[in-house]
């Protein structure tokens, strides 16, 4: 079992028992964040975006992810740091402790063993979905909750009425200083759309113009 934390605010600082949702301070900066977990159909174009636009990014990936994709994880790991985002993307705040931390142990090893390094302290509820108790549970791990400043919607489809355009719209009109913008890596389950990856090099260009650099969520620290 990973070592735990010397202690159990390790990491975490003024975080604890809060959801994070912006980058504190006045600068001109975004936080790209990406969540995997279901599939990695536009991953790829993600990761060769970023790296052609010289942007640091932050993901968020399941254990599963992890284990099923650690040419990926280690792609990642070189942009900016792999978070935790559950073993299997569970409704977190209706288990058990145990199994709650079941769920963070497992993914942090599996992170590791991909090649993505050192998952704490960045956490990432899956669904959004928390409780003031399995906050508590995830601080005591050493991990601090990351939300968002805006969802691009991404994960819609083209079912859901989405688009690359309205993906990039969003993300853009919600720009202000410390936006985090969550992301995701997979595509829709029935329509097969990529909106974020395909959105990917608008909102990067459009936020540059706007005078917008970014950041990973490293600047929380």
């Amino acid at each position: 079992m990973p070592a735990k934390p010397t202690s159990p605010l390790a990491g975490i600082g003024p975080y604890a028992g809060k959801i994070v949702t912006t980058i504190p301070g006045s600068a001109k900066v975004v936080a790209l964040t990406f969540d995997g977990g279901a599939d990695a159909r536009g991953a790829q174009r993600i990761v060769d975006t970023l790296r052609a636009q010289g942007v640091p990014a932050s993901f968020f990936v399941t254990g599963r992810f992890a284990e099923a994709n650690p040419g990926l994880i280690r792609q990642f790991a070189s942009i900016g740091p792999v978070g935790n985002h559950s073993w299997d993307h569970p409704h977190l705040p209706q288990l058990a402790d145990a199994l709650v931390q079941s769920q963070l142990t497992r993914t942090r090893a599996a992170i590791s063993q991909a090649g993505g390094g050192e998952a704490r302290p960045f956490f990432r509820f899956p669904f959004g979905e928390s409780s003031k108790h399995s906050l508590a549970l995830v601080n005591a791990d050493g991990y601090l909750a990351v939300g968002w400043t805006v969802d691009s919607l991404g994960w819609q489809g083209t079912s859901g009425g989405q688009s690359a355009a309205r993906v990039a719209d969003r993300v853009v009109a919600a720009q202000r200083p410390g936006e985090i913008v969550l992301m995701h890596l997979g595509g829709h389950p029935t329509d097969n759309s990529t909106l974020d990856a395909d959105a990917l090099p608008s909102v990067i260009s459009r936020l540059r113009a706007a005078g917008y650099s970014f950041v990973t969520l490293t600047a929380l620290r």
